[in-house]
């Protein structure tokens, strides 16, 4: 009796050893997940398209959220990951009016610099800035002698004097269908999360897709996806890097 006793506290301290070793595993885990979603990377998805033809709607990328974090010595920048946001650089960002959603767009002007946008061409203190990279679908210039619309207005024309200490000027590729900086203002430096680094996976499809709410909706997405993955995949687009 004695013996059988034993062997069945045996048996429990190994069955609540394992449930414990199992427990501990799935807290380091979430612990690990947990830090990497914070400090490193996060997956993020293109809903619309303001960076085309840089980013196309459905494009899926790896954030790196390391590469922008704050240092207290010199020296961290020179054996770390980690540099100052330069102009050219594509940014994700929390959206100033509603910090809830993150968007994505291009650095254009950097801190004390005035910018003008002179019909569609941007100038930073007075030189025009060369973007190879800028897409315009629209061949209309609007100013204020052809409309009275102060969006179209500020869309191709604007100015700023002086960029505030602190904040970026951020615009989109898709320079005539972008919600920017020359809408909401220039971006605070603690709104930044990260860089896009690379596209993980492309997926053709519509900006309706991603933007309608819903759960009935995101189902209905999550079933079309898996059925068209193979037609609808970018494959030239997968793994690319961002730059």
């Amino acid at each position: 009796m004695v013996f059988k006793r034993e062997k069945k506290e045996k048996k429990k301290e190994k069955e609540h050893g394992f449930v414990r070793e199992y427990f501990e595993l799935i807290v380091e885990t979430a612990i690990y997940v947990f830090f990497v979603i914070t400090f490193v990377a996060q997956s993020f998805l293109i809903p619309t398209g303001s960076m085309e033809d840089t980013l196309l709607i459905g494009d899926h990328l790896f954030v790196n959220k390391f590469i922008y974090a704050p240092t207290i010595f010199s020296w961290e920048k020179k054996i770390l990951p980690i540099k100052d946001i330069e102009r050219g650089d594509i940014v994700v960002f929390r959206f100033p009016e509603d910090p809830t959603k993150d968007f994505v767009k291009r650095t254009i002007g950097l801190p004390g610099e005035s910018l003008r946008i002179v019909n569609k061409k941007v100038l930073i203190n007075g030189i025009p800035l060369k973007e190879p990279y800028v897409y315009h679908k629209d061949k209309n210039i609007y100013s204020k002698e052809n409309t009275i619309f102060e969006d179209y207005i500020r869309r191709d024309n604007f100015q700023i004097d002086r960029i505030p200490d602190g904040y970026y000027f951020v615009m989109g590729d898709n320079r005539d269908n972008s919600l920017d900086s020359r809408y909401w203002g220039p971006l605070k430096r603690s709104y930044i999360k990260g860089r896009p680094w690379i596209i993980y996976w492309s997926y053709k499809a519509s900006s309706r897709q991603y933007l309608v709410k819903g759960t009935g909706n995101q189902i209905k997405n999550m079933i079309n996806s898996l059925l068209h993955i193979f037609t609808k995949t970018r494959w030239k687009r997968t793994l690319k890097l961002i730059r």
